[in-house]
């Protein structure tokens, strides 16, 4: 098949009736516009058709039910836990290549090759341009320090983003300091918890507080919409890092199902998406920093400032979400 065919589909009896064509069929968190440039280089680059099924929650769930009925050979998604759910609910397998170890370095890879990492984003401060003077912030640490009183805005302490960020504090400090660091941080909040990343740039563009914590790539979109754009103009970006480590990042990956029907087309698909012209296209398309060597970030992304990143294997902060969910509630979070 030599036409490019990046689809939006919704069932599995739709991606079932193309999988006898040899095409790569995917499961996905992300957005549309994020994959299409980089299924239709694929399938301009090889001749095999691209059919993705775009789902807002429920992978794994969804291949459990389906078992090795299921027609899906890949899943792409945001997030560590996700893809640790999916490997220990037993809906992948391990692929080993040497084109992956060499592109993916083993910080964003599983040990066991269960899932391969893609593009990183950092979990940082947005701080008040206005009200925050730069070099403000150093630590996250820092945003347990009692100075911050009523200046800070944040989502939902039980969404996977900031359970991401309790747990690698977690991994560096354990459960008694981590615990000490949630109630510094909710004695500092300027609101209850609500809304998404960029409500909470709003608030400060709206002078509710005066710092939140977001994920970079949130920056890039803001600036690209006419409204948000003057939120996103009132803050700049600090990369905070943890006492005697780096900067907190999460990951989007990718994974090869245990029910795949192509693998070798979906091996093939992954290989591409890790290689140095793909890492491009995906991290100028959602704002994020490629993995593989060599490639570098947009423009736009280089432009807000270099970090370190924290150099923990993904797999260990993975390991603390449990606790790190059972420590927010204790300290009544969104209370």
């Amino acid at each position: 098949m030599t036409l490019t065919r990046s689809l939006f589909v919704t069932t599995t009896l739709a991606l079932a009736t193309t999988a006898a064509t040899a095409d790569v069929n995917v499961y996905s968190y992300r957005q549309p516009e994020l994959l299409a440039p980089l299924t239709e280089a694929f399938t301009a680059e090889t001749g095999i058709a691209v059919n993705v099924a775009y789902l807002e929650s429920g992978i794994t769930e969804r291949l459990v039910a389906e078992g090795d009925r299921s027609p899906a050979d890949v899943i792409l998604t945001v997030d560590i836990a996700r893809l640790a759910e999916a490997k220990a609910a037993g809906v992948t397998q391990p692929v080993h290549s040497d084109v992956l170890s060499a592109q993916v370095p083993a910080d964003f890879r599983d040990p066991e090759g269960d899932w391969w990492g893609l593009t990183t984003r950092a979990r940082v401060v947005y701080a008040s341009k206005e009200r925050v003077a730069e070099g403000e912030i150093q630590n996250y640490e820092d945003l347990a320090d009692p100075k911050w009183a009523g200046r800070i805005c944040t989502r939902s302490g039980t969404h996977d983003y900031m359970i991401g960020l309790t747990s690698a504090y977690l991994e560096h400090h354990g459960a008694e300091a981590t615990k000490e660091w949630l109630s510094g941080l909710k004695s500092n909040l300027a609101r209850k918890p609500q809304g998404n990343d960029r409500a909470q740039v709003k608030a400060i563009w709206a002078g509710e507080c005066d710092l939140s914590i977001g994920n970079t790539y949130y920056m890039g979109a803001m600036l690209a919409d006419e409204e948000q754009s003057e939120w996103a103009n009132s803050v700049r970006l600090e990369f905070p890092v943890f006492e005697g480590g780096g900067t907190h990042v999460n990951i989007s990956g990718v994974a090869l199902t245990k029910a795949s029907k192509n693998k070798e087309e979906a091996i093939q698909f992954i290989e591409f998406l890790t290689s140095p012209n793909a890492q491009e296209i995906y991290a100028e398309a959602n704002n994020e920093y490629p993995i593989a060597p060599g490639t570098a970030p947009s423009d736009l992304v280089a432009s807000w400032g270099t970090f370190e990143a924290d150099a923990v294997n993904l797999m260990d902060i993975a390991g603390h979400r449990a606790e790190a969910l059972r420590l927010t509630e204790e300290v009544d979070y969104d209370g």
